[in-house]
């Protein structure tokens, strides 16, 4: 199995690629930095076209769009929440989501029974809104509704789409005060994008296996 995870250089994403890695599969980690795996700014469809003209006609079996920011952390309603964070935070969490799943649709049309999985975040959830982080919940409840838009219109073509939420992980982005470490993160995450099939498209679930409401 070929697998392409984005921002895969810490946090999640790295503990996703030691997941697959260990287990055997060929993984492809991107990420901005000079020293990834495969150099990919998901804000930049030049770095995209790079990419996806790197795999040429290889099939792909998985793609994870992991790559994502929170810079809206802590701000105050009444002076927080600049502009420029708007445009930043939506660039890498939506924007970057579809230029990925667009520039690589010919690389998941070529496997068989290929799977997009979209890390997301229950600060997404319309349903669970308690206030604040503002752009990163909005951002996430983008993704989310990008995901479900996805998984109906690639559903004919058998490509299955899902959305996870990785769990309050200690990472740089979930602090120290995190409830699991990246490692149960990943194992949790790989055990659901493996169940997820052409029936289960267009879902929203936790890294330990509950349906999340939208």
């Amino acid at each position: 199995m070929t697998i392409v995870i984005t921002g895969a250089s810490r946090g999640i994403g790295a503990a996703l690629a030691r997941q697959y890695e260990d287990a055997g599969e060929e993984v492809i980690g991107t990420a901005r930095g000079a020293g990834a795996q495969a150099v990919l700014d998901v804000t930049d469809p030049a770095s995209h076209a790079s990419f996806a003209a790197s795999l040429q006609d290889r099939p792909l079996d998985l793609l994870i769009c992991n790559a994502g920011v929170y810079l809206d952390k802590g701000d105050d309603l009444d002076t927080g929440f600049g502009p420029d964070l708007w445009a930043q935070s939506f660039a890498t969490n939506v924007t970057g989501v579809f230029l990925t799943v667009q520039s690589l649709l010919p690389n998941l049309r070529a496997a068989q029974g290929a799977k997009i999985a979209i890390i997301a975040s229950q600060m997404g959830s319309q349903t669970r809104a308690p206030g604040g982080s503002y752009i990163y919940r909005a951002s996430k409840a983008a993704a989310i509704n990008l995901g479900r838009n996805l998984a109906v219109d690639l559903k004919p073509e058998g490509i299955a789409v899902g959305m996870y939420h990785p769990g309050w992980v200690r990472t740089d982005m979930g602090g120290d005060q995190g409830e699991i470490s990246v490692e149960d993160s990943a194992q949790g995450l790989a055990g659901r994008i493996a169940a997820l099939d052409i029936a289960q498209t267009g879902c929203f679930e936790t890294w330990d296996g509950r349906a999340h409401p939208f």
